[in-house]
């Protein structure tokens, strides 16, 4: 399932990223998002969505979300 299908609230652990671009992949393992790591959506919007990774809360747009796996 992708972080875009996810129920708001519920914590997921990230399976992977699936993506073919480097640059994205590294701006999430920034963020600290990779495999392993407990991750939740907070709030769903109509192209983004508001998670938690760590301590922190970030926007993502729906095509981050959906590259996400949990």
């Amino acid at each position: 399932m992708t972080l875009a299908e996810a129920n708001v609230g519920e914590e997921y652990i990230v399976k992977e990223i699936d993506a073919d671009d480097e640059e994205l992949i590294d701006f999430l393992f920034s963020l600290g998002c990779y495999s392993g790591e407990p991750i939740t959506v907070i709030s769903k919007g109509r192209s983004n969505c508001v998670v938690s990774i760590k301590e922190g809360r970030y926007n993502i747009d729906r095509d981050l979300a959906e590259a996400i796996i949990v």
